[in-house]
């Protein structure tokens, strides 16, 4: 068992928010009325909590405004960041009247009692920090002890916007304008800084929005990338406490189709931040799905802060009028150009622009005329890295992990669907090409029920993933090594990353670890080569355990048999006596190759034989399993199961009154007849004995007799359940009485 979930203490979790401190050793979730502190290692031992449920009032007056008591009418903890070293901010719902507040966390995580917990002199109004409903779509980031968020801000949902609140600064907020933002789904916001200039810093965020073309009067749906100055601070005259520097572009994420038609997926379903050393150029994963009625899909497109950037700083879109077509703005840019942060670089010696105030009205209205990019921002190879459009569900989350091995560095993508699944995947580069190969290495699941996942944090210190949803929080190890076998080939055929053969068993890989014996290759994982000092010979991949299957000739039966390796082709191998020459199975109507096996779904007596499952992969073979099976003759099993007629009486097993059954018993001869002749005198013997004699009863305590008693069965002196004869001397189900 590879996971650990926690449910929460109140009996129903309300999961809505996921913060991962790794210095403290601690992760933080936030629910329904509740927020906890679990240790990483002990997961739901140890957990402190703070209940914060709205204030007296705002419940019922939520529900009084026709909104739902038992899902929305609560506090959601849907905000939680790292504020400074000692406290969290943290905001929720508060039953559709948003709350923030200060929460003080101890250098081991506490919160409660002992450290204050929840400071009741920090309260205040979560409005344009938190949303007022418990699912709706929102980002935020804390930058510099201000929050940055991308929400709707009233209680209809209309009043979409970019917020910046706290700190020292007055508040800032883009214009009601469906131009700047129409609709908008928000779904991440980050810090990325563009040189060593801190005055250049700029806060991006990640969304979908609904547009209309000129030549369609329907709403389509693009992804976007918009961004702001961090040091923005509106203007002077125009654009008063509203943003002065905010520009968007689109995100593309499609496949090349012939004649230059390309298969989109518009609908940004998750981002992940894939840190490099600088911290200015992250490699960016955005996981999108389709908005097509023709199909359904998912993809996965990595995109580069040096294509966002020339995006940014390249021309501008313009239209004259609503029923025009855009184009690239030709005119002339005012200066500083619109989008740029106020720092050294704008500066001019007759001039100095030290902040947004200081801008000329014509750049502010420049800037409000023109947020969009003419160009679009295309994925790393234009290309997605990943595509699935043969799924059952649908892919809600991502996470990636850049994983070293012996090979170079691959990465590991975690996908959350919404069905309570995580899928692993890793996305392999092809040599001297811009393709990639895909190899999928195994499904978790996660949830029993099948409920969306709705936010994936990793720790790849502890190697641990952190899956929440509705229902509950999820501690997930990241690889299972020893589930690979314990041979060199099927560890080296997983192909998983995580794993290496290091000698004597499938482990962990290590790259500070011995190379003598470590055996590793995620791009072909071929054991043929890399165990070759493992003194295989042909007979190891042969030798399996046989297993014996009886059928009945005209009926249906299975052969199991699932490869170890997703990526494996299976195929299926006859030997019938006395021919020792091996024929492949042919499949048809009647033979059908399942996921599991070989299911014969009409038996006939010419498929007897010894069957052999084997599996390819990377022009390696081995056999997985091996059944004989026999298969039984109409005639004798009309023999053995003749129809008795109504006046005779079955002749019986037992001396004893008592215990008589009210069934014949000579069918087990018969079967054991047919399976085999040897020591049947014991088998006989023993099959008496079982049905005859006594079974020995358990005492029960007096509780069990309570609850017998209860549901109305006799219960006798030493709290026996009394059964009928019928049942214990039960014949199979298909034998006629």
């Amino acid at each position: 068992n590879r996971s650990v979930l926690f449910f929460g203490h109140r009996g129903f979790l309300g999961f809505r928010s996921l913060y991962l401190d790794e210095y403290r050793d601690r992760l933080f979730i936030g629910g329904k009325d509740v927020l906890y502190s679990l240790l990483l290692d002990g997961a739901s031992a140890d957990a402190k909590e703070i209940y914060w449920p709205p204030l007296p009032g705002q419940t019922e007056e939520c529900f009084r405004k026709g909104k739902d008591p038992g899902t929305d009418c609560a506090n959601y903890i849907r905000v939680l960041h790292p504020y400074n070293r000692t406290h969290l901010l943290a905001c929720g719902t508060g039953a559709f009247h948003p709350v923030c507040a200060f929460v003080y966390v101890g250098p081991r995580g506490e919160v409660g009692q002992h450290c204050g917990g929840l400071d009741p002199t920090s309260v205040e109004t979560g409005r344009g920090r938190c949303p007022h409903e418990p699912s709706r779509a929102f980002a935020s980031t804390v930058v510099g002890g201000e929050l940055y968020a991308g929400l709707t801000a009233d209680f209809l949902g209309r009043d979409p916007g970019v917020f910046r609140s706290m700190g020292t600064r007055s508040a800032l907020r883009t214009e009601v304008d469906q131009s700047l933002l129409h609709d908008p789904k928000f779904v991440a916001a980050h810090l990325i800084p563009d040189n060593d200039d801190r005055d250049n810093d700029k806060a991006y965020f990640f969304f979908t929005e609904k547009v209309v073309e000129a030549d369609s009067k329907e709403h389509t749906i693009v992804s976007r990338v918009g961004r702001v100055c961090v040091n923005d601070a509106g203007g002077q005259r125009v654009l008063v406490n509203k943003w002065s520097t905010f520009n968007k572009a689109r995100l593309v994420c499609s496949v090349p189709g012939p004649g230059g038609i390309d298969t989109y997926f518009d609908e940004l379903e998750d981002v992940f931040f894939l840190r490099t050393k600088d911290g200015k150029s992250p490699e960016i994963y955005a996981l999108f799905s389709t908005v097509s009625h023709v199909f359904q899909g998912s993809a996965v497109c990595v995109y580069r802060m040096a294509d966002i950037r020339e995006v940014f700083n390249g021309p501008f879109a313009h239209r004259e009028s609503p029923h025009h077509q855009w184009g690239a703005y030709e005119g002339r840019v005012p200066y500083p150009r619109p989008g740029v942060c106020p720092s050294k670089t704008t500066n001019q010696p007759r001039r100095q622009y030290s902040t947004t105030k200081d801008f000329p009205d014509e750049v502010l209205h420049f800037a409000r005329a023109h947020p969009l990019m003419y160009k679009a921002v295309h994925p790393r190879h234009h290309r997605p890295l990943l595509v699935k459009t043969d799924l059952p569900h649908r892919l809600r989350q991502l996470v990636v992990d850049r994983v070293e091995t012996e090979d170079g560095q691959h990465d590991v993508l975690f996908l959350g669907t919404d069905a309570g699944s995580v899928l692993k995947v890793v996305v392999l580069q092809k040599t001297n090409s811009a393709t990639t190969e895909e190899v999928f290495l195994e499904e978790l699941q996660v949830f029993k029920v099948p409920v969306p996942i709705t936010q994936m944090e990793i720790s790849v210190k502890r190697q641990m993933l952190y899956v929440g949803s509705s229902l509950g929080v999820a501690q997930v190890r990241l690889h299972r090594c020893e589930s690979y076998g314990l041979a060199c080939a099927e560890c080296c055929l997983a192909r998983d990353p995580y794993c290496s053969w290091d000698g004597t068993a499938c482990t962990h890989y290590q790259p500070s670890g011995k190379r003598r014996y470590r055996r590793q290759n995620a791009h072909h994982g071929n054991p043929a080569h890399q165990c070759l000092d493992q003194n295989l010979t042909v007979d190891d991949f042969e030798s399996v355990e046989e297993k014996v299957l009886y059928g009945a000739e005209d009926n249906s039966t299975f052969l199991e048999c699932v490869p170890r390796s997703p990526q494996a082709t299976v195929q299926w191998f006859v030997q019938r006596p006395p021919d020792e020459q091996r024929d492949e199975v042919k499949t048809d109507e009647r033979i059908l190759q399942t996921e599991h096996g070989l299911l014969f779904r009409k038996l006939h007596r010419h498929d007897a034989g010894t069957y052999y499952c084997k599996t390819l992969e990377h022009g390696f073979t081995q056999t997985v399993a091996k059944t004989a099976l026999q298969v039984i003759a109409s005639e004798q099993l009309a023999h053995t199961f003749p129809r008795e007629r109504g006046d005779e009486h079955p002749r019986l097993l037992c001396s004893e009154p008592r215990l008589a059954p009210q069934a014949p018993k000579t069918w087990f001869k018969d079967i054991m007849h047919l399976i085999s002749s040897q020591n049947l005198r014991r088998v006989e013997e023993y099959c008496a004995r079982l049905w005859c004699g006594g079974r020995p009863h358990h005492r029960k305590g007096k509780l069990a007799q309570a609850k017998l008693a209860l549901a109305g069965v006799d219960v006798g002196k030493k709290g026996r359940v009394a059964k009928p004869h019928g049942e214990r001397n039960r014949v199979p189900r298909q034998v006629p009485a």
